[in-house]
């Protein structure tokens, strides 16, 4: 456990400490890290993980034994990060150089004012369909608790996209979450990246609005953030190992940006229709102008202008 340097700009209090006890009941052998800046979260802990094939001392948490491994595990503060590891880790970049989206598309963010972090983690889920979707319920639900008889302020556009409604299916574009995955051995390392717009922030070239979590709590900071939304993640992906999309499908429906609306899709089959919702697996359902319904199971969707809402 480790803060990185300070920047010239000033301190920000992340609170690391109580952040790491907390998520070690979960993740044991988790560490946290905040560094002041890198290229990429998501590729540090990727190419981490790449270095980790084939180094035979390393400590591992096995498979599916996460949670079995949270009840006996005794917090021992890890003195340094290693370059190699498959242990959990949480890192922090204060300034992220070159954010990555999905496709590579480049993610803008800035100090103070956006949170941006990866998690990596050995999982070995029953099957991976619907990871981005799950992630994204924990997200959502972390930042906007679902409130009986409440509309949610927070939905998920397919696959990996939050937005702040401002009206049922539509809104802007309030944070991301792109994930890759590493094989370690026997293990596969998932690395999950997640970027959350928290203060406002002048960017350029947006074609789905900016949205930003101070929106909707005026006090929320960047370190506020993070602590509110990491613990969820880390039990989320707990329960994704043991039970699947299945247990985030209510979830997701109840936050789902696209169902019932016109859509555009990258695929082929059907380059326009109606967005359905989502299969048992995450694939989204899509019924083309013939009336057939097609499963998407990744590329890109997007409302369709004529619908009012950003793309």
């Amino acid at each position: 456990m480790r803060e990185g340097p300070l920047s010239a700009t000033g301190v920000i209090a992340w609170d690391v400490e109580s952040l790491w006890e907390r998520l070690w009941a979960v993740l044991p052998g988790i560490s946290v890290e905040v560094i002041a800046r890198c290229d990429s979260t998501n590729t540090v802990l990727v190419e981490r993980a790449r270095a980790s094939s084939g180094w035979p001392d390393q400590p591992v948490t096995a498979p599916g034994a996460l949670a079995d491994a949270a009840d006996a595990a005794t917090p021992t503060p890890p003195l340094g990060r290693r370059a190699v590891d498959t242990q959990p880790c949480l890192l922090v970049a204060e300034d992220q150089m070159q954010g990555r989206g999905r496709h590579g598309r480049p993610w803008q963010s800035a100090r103070g004012a956006s949170l941006t972090f990866s998690l990596a983690l050995p999982l070995a889920p029953a099957d991976w369909s619907g990871l981005s979707l799950a992630v994204g319920v924990a997200l959502a639900d972390a930042l906007d608790p679902p409130a009986h008889g409440a509309a949610p302020r927070i939905g998920l556009k397919w696959p990996n996209d939050l937005w702040l409604l401002d009206a049922p299916g539509r809104g802007r574009k309030l944070g991301g979450v792109l994930i890759e995955t590493v094989a370690v051995g026997r293990l596969r390392m998932a690395v999950i990246g997640v970027g959350l717009n928290v203060a406002p922030q002048a960017l350029d070239g947006l074609d789905t609005g900016y949205a930003c979590l101070q929106e909707l709590d005026a006090g929320l900071t960047v370190p506020a953030t993070l602590h509110r939304v990491a613990l969820p993640l880390a039990r989320a992906l707990v329960r994704y190992e043991r039970e699947g999309f299945a247990a985030f499908a209510e979830g997701f429906a109840r936050r789902d940006l696209l169902r019932d609306r016109p859509v555009t899709t990258a695929s082929p089959a059907v380059p326009q229709g109606i967005a359905l919702g989502v299969t048992a697996t995450g694939a989204l359902r899509v019924r083309a102008p013939d009336g057939h319904v097609h499963e998407i199971a990744s590329g890109e969707v997007r409302v369709r202008p004529q619908d009012g809402a950003p793309t």
